[in-house]
């Protein structure tokens, strides 16, 4: 999202972001020097499921490099350096690994199989990872299509594949599923693009793809595999990466 007004109307200088609050306090931005201002159009948002409620109510902001959450948690936001692993070492490619690093053992696709329903299938697909994964946090990424919920609207972005814009906050599995409130894939919760801190899987959902790729160690991939509710399939990195009965859009 553009910023509501360009330059500090006390020394002229461009307003850049300084933080994002949810559930409290107006978005809070200010110039180089440090002049605070209020935006003309505070966000909005739809009030949603713990722990996060997005509402015009808001709090003072708790800090240069983060949002908080209604029920006062303060989250950091992501910058190039956190996804600096992913940018630029992507193919434009039919294959998972447009989607996905070749940095893995082991890649697949999963949507939702039929007569399952999306909650269903998300909640699956997070309690295999969480299971596979040693407690630490997870950076979940929401893609801004300008028109699907990316929790924190004003937050700062990062730029993967080729320009698309993303909010990244450090969080967890928690988090992944109660946060949002739709994406392209449906009214599901799950982020577009989530890993956790030590990279040991990468989950990352295209804006044109209507399923999800990932890539994991064998073990990882084995276990998603195995569940029925989360229908992943097993491809190769140079393999193309649509799933049989779904299309491109």
């Amino acid at each position: 999202m553009t910023s509501p007004a360009a330059h500090c109307c006390t020394c002229g200088q461009p307003r850049m972001p300084r933080t994002y609050t949810e559930h409290g306090g107006d978005t809070d931005r200010a110039c180089p020097v440090g002049h605070g201002w209020q935006p003309a159009d505070p966000p909005g948002g739809d009030p949603h499921a713990v722990p996060t409620v997005v509402s015009d109510e808001r709090e003072p902001a708790t800090g240069v490099n983060s949002v908080r959450t209604g029920d006062g948690r303060s989250w950091p936001i992501g910058t190039a350096s956190d996804v600096g692993w992913i940018a630029g070492h992507t193919t434009p490619s039919l294959s998972v690994t447009a989607a996905i690093p070749a940095v893995f053992d082991a890649y697949a696709t999963f949507h939702p199989p039929g007569g399952v329903s999306l909650q269903a299938h998300e909640h699956a697909v997070v309690r295999e990872l969480a299971a596979a994964t040693p407690g630490q946090p997870w950076w979940l990424g929401y893609l801004d299509t300008g028109a699907h919920d990316v929790v924190f609207p004003h937050a700062a972005r990062v730029s993967l594949y080729g320009g698309w814009s993303y909010v990244l906050v450090e969080a967890g599995p928690e988090q992944a599923l109660t946060w949002r409130t739709g994406h392209l894939r449906g009214d599901g919760a799950l982020p577009d693009l989530f890993f956790p801190a030590d990279r040991s899987w990468l989950v990352s959902a295209l804006w044109d793809d209507t399923w999800t790729d990932v890539g994991a160690s064998g073990p990882v991939l084995a276990g998603l595999h195995r569940n029925p509710l989360v229908n992943a399939r097993l491809v190769g990195p140079d393999e193309d990466a649509c799933p049989p009965g779904l299309t491109r859009e």
